[in-house]
């Protein structure tokens, strides 16, 4: 199995005008990494001068009038709204700024497909998947914020790299440290490869108390400032497992060498143990502005705003193992790696529409892991091959209908 991930080495480093010269599409711009993506951007134009990282494009899911704000403030060539009801309110706020405006689902997938040099994946679900294989298709740098489109589509993407040629850079603080420590040896050396979760905000609550947890309570991640689904996706740990199946298939490390720590700090996002005995770990303030930045100026390193590492301030480091019965997110998305073919394509399908579900009162939160797992046990097509897009995209709307019915069934 291919990695995922650019593994390829520059023996000599662009210089750092080049890498501020890129031209950058931001998808998903008005979204937690998308805003910190501009927040970086913003920062590298105060040290480098403002055409530092010229925009081609942004684009946003409805958040019409944040997308307006920044449009006006960083001047991309396009602004593009998700929400094809919101053009006319996008077309107003922008009015004689001379920025292209579009709307709707396909002229998201255009913008990506914008002749661009860096692009920001930063949409939420697997609906970055057509948006992100657009960007790849292309050949460019593909900065990869989301962890869904790769459980729903690995063998999708690592298809059309192969044809592409695209660097994919993880953005996600463990991936992306991963990718840098690696730069240390060789991923067949690898003994194991431990990525960190900070245990979310229930890390210590029993079962019973879990059973009446609130959304307010779930969403309140004690160290990352997060979207509302990743959030949650913390609390119930499928975030970890998650991000299991993405380094498979990002760093083409079999399941085996893949394991969890809980780390309640979130300074260590990663150790990588080499067969010789040496173990290699990233540390780095909990700011995703830190993996961003190191995106950017990939293959390079630019300044970052992000907060900086006082390990004598911090004065000691926890790590514990994770609490398997009482998180079984964790355990259905470990089974699902295993498993390959198009069980992660179930598994996250359900997931999303779990989520949503509690977000909306309708279940409760232990019964998002239970309509994962009643999904991946009633949708036989998971043991499927994950061949093209269509079968992909075919099998995860089969599954989120399914996923509904089971949230109806199992409804407060």
């Amino acid at each position: 199995m291919k990695p995922i991930a650019a593994t390829r080495l520059f023996e000599e480093l662009p210089g750092l005008d080049q890498v501020t010269s890129r031209f950058v599409t931001v998808l998903g711009s008005t979204g937690s990494i998308g805003v910190n993506t501009l927040d970086v951007i913003a920062h590298a134009r105060q040290m480098h001068g403002p055409a530092a990282f010229p925009l081609m494009a942004l684009t946003a899911g409805n958040n019409v009038a944040l997308l307006i704000e920044q449009a006006r403030s960083l001047r991309p060539k396009r602004a593009v709204i998700g929400e094809e009801s919101l053009y006319d309110a996008l077309k107003a706020g922008l009015a004689g700024t001379g920025i292209e405006i579009a709307a709707g689902r396909q002229a998201v997938i255009e913008a990506a497909a914008l002749p661009s040099d860096f692009v920001m994946v930063a949409i939420m679900g697997a609906a970055a998947i057509e948006p992100a294989l657009a960007a790849i298709k292309r050949g460019v740098i593909v900065a990869l914020a989301n962890k869904e489109c790769v459980v729903a589509a690995g063998e999708v993407f690592r298809d059309a790299l192969v044809q592409s040629g695209a660097s994919v850079i993880p953005v996600d603080s463990e991936h992306n440290a991963i990718f840098q420590v690696l730069g240390s040896g060789d991923a067949g050396e690898v003994d194991v490869c431990t990525i960190t979760a900070s245990g979310g905000p229930f890390r210590e609550w029993s079962l019973d108390k879990m059973r009446a947890a609130t959304v307010e309570q779930a969403v309140a991640h004690p160290n990352w400032a997060m979207g509302r689904k990743i959030s949650l996706d913390s609390a119930t740990l499928m975030n970890k497992g998650l991000e299991l199946i993405e380094a498979h298939f990002l760093f083409a490390l079999p399941p085996e060498k893949l394991s969890v720590l809980v780390h309640p700090q979130s300074i260590v996002h990663c150790l990588v143990s080499y067969e010789d005995g040496t173990t290699m770990a990233h540390l780095s303030a909990p700011d995703m502005r830190t993996p961003i930045a190191h995106a950017l100026g990939w293959p390079r390193r630019i300044a970052s705003p992000s907060r900086r590492l006082d390990l004598a301030k911090l004065g000691q480091l926890v790590f514990q193992a994770p609490a398997h019965d009482r998180f079984p997110a964790l355990n259905l998305a470990i089974h699902s790696m295993r498993s390959g073919g198009l069980a992660p394509t179930v598994l996250n399908a359900a997931n999303e529409i779990a989520v949503q579900a509690f977000l909306d009162r309708r279940i409760g939160f232990l019964d998002i892991s239970r309509v994962v797992g009643a999904t991946l046990d009633a949708d036989y097509g998971s043991n499927g091959v994950a061949a093209d897009l269509g079968t992909v995209l075919g099998t995860d709307a089969r599954a989120r209908v399914l996923a509904e019915e089971i949230c109806q069934r199992v409804g407060l």
